[in-house]
């Protein structure tokens, strides 16, 4: 504590240092007596703006009065303009993630579309990270599983491959996506080049937000397919025609719609939640949910003015800047902040509060998202919400995993092997979602193969029925196991989820495991008071427990099972019959064939059967 005399001291030196700073644009930080970083600001005026703390000490914000009495001295940063103090603020605030400000817990990278348009046969393909690739690049997209069903979607209406080009060259036979009309099978010339160029065209328009176009286009060419007589041709436009049209009523904003972000803040208990809605096109790419740092008694238009320079300008250079910006309130500095998102963008930018039409309705959902999801994250474990953050970081995860998934497989030396699946997600087990596999046909003992099977048979399935994949996959094992997963992942043609295998210690000891990341090599340990390792830690033991139970199980049911119900021709009267005629089953091990033949409804050729599998 310091005492009066000392605190006045601490003003009138930081009222002198105001008086020398000149009035133009830049940043400021306050420092507190531990040489921490606690606030950053931008100033037009930085005279003005930094004095305007210590000149007065009365009307303050309690957050602010906080922050004055902790500062000991401020540093300045002089910039050339506005747009240049307000872009440095938003680095700072990112990389020094202050105390006293609002900041953004954003996600590393955002996913696109990848369309390979200079190979004779394009594929569709998720891309993060930077755009240097031949092609064209639809996006942002909010998360990966935005991106995962635009794909699914596009294979269903154009066919079109996902498949990397190293499992496209080595075909010999068609694939998965081929059986269930996926894809028209371009690696084993199924398709002409120019029809399946033709559907590439056809994805672009679509994704570019032209679905009337192409709906056109493929009229005509059922049109010209029926003329021909070809009919199995038209009949596949007559299939795409309808599906589009279904899309585009169910997707479709107004014609005149554009690019446009839907930005709304709500705020309760102190917790502020930001939802973005992405639509381009005039189609939505889905929406995404925010809980900023550090809230604490702030407005949602103080958290919205906070949140926009961070969200569009720094963090991401390929962050997607549309021209209209739409907000359910205004914030200040709105016009200051519309000139520096236009110098990034290359183009005019306008904040929108006056909506109407199908845009109001927009802005009126994203509000009600806003809305659940505040009301889900203040009912939420707040540890489990930790554990994840620490997760993500932890394992260098692009975005928070919302859907984690993990596989363990339990047998007793080879008998009633069963795999099970487990899956945790921000608010913790989904127990409605867990899956056990009874594992049939691999050699006793055999984990890799047992866990193949397991991972084949949920993958295939998801896969078939459009379901939601997870974001992260964990593995009970090593590297063998880790293999086997990547192998699966790679023929099913899912190249986006993250694998990692929780390997047990040399002392099998808890907090001793070791990672296996999702390159199949790479180890990595995490220290035993890990918040993320912890999280590793329950869902395996929760799939181990799981796992374990079903084998018990299924163990018990094999071994109270009669040998007689595995012999073809033996249904529920003759076992009946065989056991009363020799008192028992021990009966009827000892019993000889002719022995067996004689109870009535045996012939000599079962006899002979049942006496073999008794006696193998």
């Amino acid at each position: 504590m310091t005492t009066r005399a000392e605190d006045d001291a601490r003003l009138e030196a930081l009222r002198e240092d105001c008086r020398r700073l000149p009035g133009v644009p830049g940043v400021y930080r306050m420092i507190d007596a531990r040489e921490t970083v606690i606030y950053v600001g931008k100033a037009r005026d930085l005279k003005k703006r930094v004095s305007s703390y210590f000149m007065r000490l009365t009307g303050h914000s309690p957050k602010v009065a906080a922050m004055v009495r902790q500062a000991v001295r401020f540093e300045v940063v002089v910039t050339r303009n506005e747009n240049e103090a307000l872009l440095l603020e938003s680095n700072l605030i990112k990389e020094l993630k202050p105390r006293y400000n609002i900041v953004l817990r954003d996600d590393k990278s955002y996913p696109y579309i990848y369309v390979t348009t200079d190979q004779p046969y394009p594929r569709l393909a998720f891309h993060r990270g930077a755009k240097s690739g031949k092609g064209r690049y639809f996006g942002p997209y909010p998360n990966a599983g935005a991106v995962r069903g635009t794909i699914n979607l596009l294979q269903k209406l154009f066919m079109l491959r996902h498949c990397q080009d190293s499992f496209f060259a080595n075909r010999a036979r068609p694939c998965l996506q081929y059986q269930i009309k996926r894809c028209t099978a371009p690696c084993v010339d199924l398709v002409a080049a120019d029809e399946y160029r033709a559907d590439v065209e056809h994805a672009i328009l679509f994704l570019e937000g032209n679905s009337q176009q192409v709906i056109e286009v493929l009229v005509k060419g059922m049109e010209e397919a029926s003329a021909k007589l070809e009919f199995e041709r038209a009949a596949r436009y007559r299939d795409q025609i309808a599906k589009l049209q279904r899309v585009a009523s169910e997707q479709h904003v107004d014609s005149d719609a554009g690019d446009f972000d839907i930005i709304v803040c709500r705020l309760a208990d102190g917790v502020g939640c930001v939802q973005v809605f992405f639509v381009r096109g005039g189609r939505t790419l889905g929406n995404k949910t925010y809980f900023p740092a550090h809230t604490g008694e702030a407005s949602t238009a103080e958290i919205l003015e906070a949140f926009l320079p961070q969200f569009y300008l720094t963090g991401h250079a390929e962050r997607d800047i549309p021209s209209d910006i739409i907000l359910a309130e205004t914030i200040e500095d709105e016009e200051w902040l519309a000139t520096a998102l236009a110098e990034r963008r290359g183009g005019a930018v306008r904040f929108r509060h006056n909506v109407r039409g199908e845009r109001a309705r927009w802005l009126e959902m994203a509000q009600e998202n806003a809305e659940l999801a505040l009301t889900a994250r203040l009912t939420a474990d707040a540890d489990q919400a930790k554990r994840i953050e620490a997760l993500r970081d932890a394992l260098d995860l692009p975005e928070l995993p919302n859907r984690i998934e993990c596989f363990d497989v339990s047998h007793t030396r080879g008998e009633a092997t069963v795999a099970s699946c487990v899956v945790f997600g921000p608010e913790g087990a989904r127990k409605a979602d867990y899956r056990r596999f009874n594992i049939e046909g691999v050699a006793a003992g055999d984990d890799y193969a047992a866990m193949r099977q397991a991972l084949e048979r949920r993958y295939g399935r998801l896969q078939r029925e459009e379901a939601q994949m997870p974001d992260l996959l964990l593995i009970d094992g090593g590297k063998g196991q880790v293999a086997q997963a990547l192998e699966v992942l790679a023929e099913l043609q899912i190249d986006e989820i993250t694998v990692v295998g929780v390997a047990k210690g040399t002392t099998r000891k808890p907090g001793l495991e070791k990672l296996i990341m999702h390159d199949g090599t790479t180890e990595r340990a995490m220290p035993p008071e890990s918040l993320a390792l912890h999280l590793i830690q329950q869902i395996r033991d929760e799939a181990h427990r799981f796992a374990i139970t079903a084998h018990r199980r299924a163990r018990s049911r094999a071994r109270g099972k009669s040998p007689l119900q595995d012999i073809a021709g033996i249904g529920a009267t003759r076992r009946q019959r065989l056991i009363q005629h020799f008192g028992g089953m021990q009966g009827v091990v000892r019993a000889s064939v002719e022995d067996l033949q004689r109870v009535p409804g045996i012939s000599r050729q079962l006899a002979q059967t049942i006496y073999d599998v008794l006696h193998d």
